[in-house]
C-alpha cells in the first residue's frame, strides 16, 4: 500500500520553488560578542559554583552517599525535562540557553541559598539557638525571597543576552523551568544525602523525603519560578528591557508567595490534605494554561507562515504540515518513510523560526538584527525545499 504522503508534495515544493522570491536582502551577521562575553562569564561563574559545591557535598556527605544521593535525585530530575520538554515541543529554546538555565539553577543560585542560610543559623545560634519562630522564618519568609530570587535573575539574565530566545510565555516558562530542575536537582541531592547518610539519626526517613520530593512534589519549584519566567515572556514581546525588569519583579510576587505557603503550610495543617485540596488543583491549572499558551503558539505559526505563503516563498498548501501538529506528524511520517526525515525536521524547524523572526519584526523588536534573521531563514527555507524537491524517496511502499 502507498505511503500516505502528507499535504507538500515533492512536486509541489519544486514549483513553488521555481516561482519563489529570489532577492533575499544580504544585511550584516547579528552582533554577538555581547551574548558571547556574557556566556563566558556565566559559565565561569557557574564551574568556580560547581568546584565549591562538590566540595561542600563531599565534605558533609562523603563521596559514596554524595554519588547515592545524586542517582537517587536524577528520577524527579528526568520527570520534570520530560514534562519541559513537552511544553518546549512546538519551537524549541537552543540547547546552550537551556545548559546555562539549568547550571544556573543548579550551581549558582544554590549557592546563593546555601550562603544566606549558613549565615542565618549562625546569626540564630548566636541569640540562643533555634526556636518555633526562626525555623518558620527560615523556611516560609528566608527560603521563599532568597531562593526565588536566585533563580529568577538566572531567568531574568538569559533574557538580557538572548532576546531573540525568548517570543512570549511560554519562552519564558521553559527557562525557569530549567532553571529550577537545575535547583531542585542539587537541593535533593543534599535532602536525600543526608537522610541516606543517617544524619538525623532515627529520624531519618529516605523513603519519605523521596515519597514527597520525589514523587508528590517533582515539579514544585518549576510551579512557583514559572511565574516569573510567565511575567518575562509577556514582558519580553515588548521589546523593552526595562518593562521586562518590573514584570521580573511582579513575578517574583506570586511565586515568592507560592513557595512561601509550600513551605509554610506543614506548621500550620497536615500536609498532605493542603497537598490534595490546594497544590494539586494549582497543579491542574497551571497545566491547562500551558497548554492553551501552546495552542496559541500553533496559531501563530500559522499567520505568519501563511503571509510567507502568500507572498510566494513557500505553497499555500505546505502551511499545515509545517504549523499544525497533525500536519507536521503527517509530514515527519512521510519524510521518515522516503528517506528525507533530517530534511523535514530542518524545513519544520527553520519554518518555525521564520514565523517568530517575523512577529518579532511585526511588534517593532530589533528590526535591523530580526531582519538579518529572516534573510538567513529564507535562504535555509529555500535550500532546503530544493533539497526536498530533489530527493529521491528510499521507499516508496509500506
Amino acid at each position: 500500500m502507498s505511503q500516505e504522503s502528507p499535504d507538500v508534495a515533492p512536486d509541489e515544493v519544486r514549483r513553488t520553488t521555481d516561482h519563489a522570491p529570489q532577492a533575499v536582502l544580504a544585511l550584516p551577521a547579528r552582533p554577538r560578542t555581547g551574548r558571547v562575553v556574557g556566556a563566558v562569564i556565566g559559565f565561569t561563574l557557574m564551574g568556580i559554583a560547581l568546584v565549591v559545591l562538590a566540595a561542600y557535598f563531599l565534605s558533609v556527605l562523603g563521596p559514596a552517599f554524595t554519588l547515592i544521593a545524586a542517582i537517587i535525585a536524577l528520577i524527579p530530575l528526568a520527570v520534570v525535562l520530560v514534562g519541559v520538554g513537552w511544553i518546549d515541543r512546538w519551537e524549541p529554546e537552543p540547547r546552550g540557553a537551556l545548559l546555562f538555565a539549568f547550571l544556573w539553577g543548579a550551581t549558582i543560585a544554590i549557592l546563593v541559598a546555601l550562603f544566606v542560610d549558613s549565615g542565618l543559623q549562625e546569626v540564630i545560634a548566636a541569640i540562643g539557638g533555634p526556636t518555633d519562630f526562626t525555623n518558620f522564618a527560615q523556611s516560609a519568609i528566608q527560603a521563599p525571597i532568597v531562593e526565588e530570587l536566585g533563580k529568577g535573575i538566572g531567568v531574568f539574565l538569559i533574557y538580557l543576552f538572548a532576546k531573540h530566545h525568548v517570543d512570549g510565555p511560554i519562552d519564558g516558562i521553559v527557562y525557569a523551568a530549567v532553571v529550577a530542575a537545575g535547583f531542585a536537582f542539587t537541593e535533593n541531592i543534599q535532602y536525600f544525602g543526608l537522610e541516606v547518610s543517617g544524619y538525623y539519626g532515627e529520624d531519618s526517613n529516605v523513603a519519605l523525603v523521596f515519597f514527597v520530593r520525589g514523587i508528590l512534589s517533582p515539579f514544585a519549584h518549576v510551579l512557583f519560578t514559572a511565574c516569573i519566567g510567565y511575567a518575562i515572556g509577556v514582558a519580553a514581546k515588548r521589546g523593552s528591557a526595562w518593562l521586562t525588569f518590573g514584570a521580573f519583579l511582579l513575578g517574583l510576587v506570586p511565586a515568592i508567595v507560592l513557595h512561601a505557603f509550600w513551605n509554610g503550610s506543614t506548621f500550620f495543617a497536615d500536609f498532605f490534605v493542603v497537598y490534595i485540596a490546594i497544590h494539586v488543583p494549582l497543579f491542574l491549572i497551571a497545566v491547562g494554561m500551558v497548554a492553551l499558551m501552546r495552542r496559541q503558539e500553533v496559531q501563530l505559526t500559522g499567520e505568519r507562515l501563511a503571509e510567507y505563503a502568500a507572498a510566494g516563498w513557500i505553497s499555500a498548501a505546505e502551511v499545515p504540515s509545517l504549523a499544525t501538529p497533525a500536519g507536521r506528524r503527517q509530514a515527519m511520517q512521510w519524510a521518515k518513510s522516503n528517506g528525507i526525515g533530517s530534511v523535514m525536521r530542518d524545513y519544520i524547524r527553520d519554518a518555525t523560526k521564520l514565523a517568530y523572526a517575523r512577529q518579532r519584526m511585526m511588534t517593532g523588536r530589533d528590526l535591523i538584527g530580526n531582519q538579518a534573521d529572516e534573510a538567513a531563514l529564507l535562504a535555509r527555507i529555500t535550500d532546503t525545499r530544493r533539497r526536498l524537491a530533489a530527493a529521491r524517496p528510499t521507499s516508496a511502499t509500506a
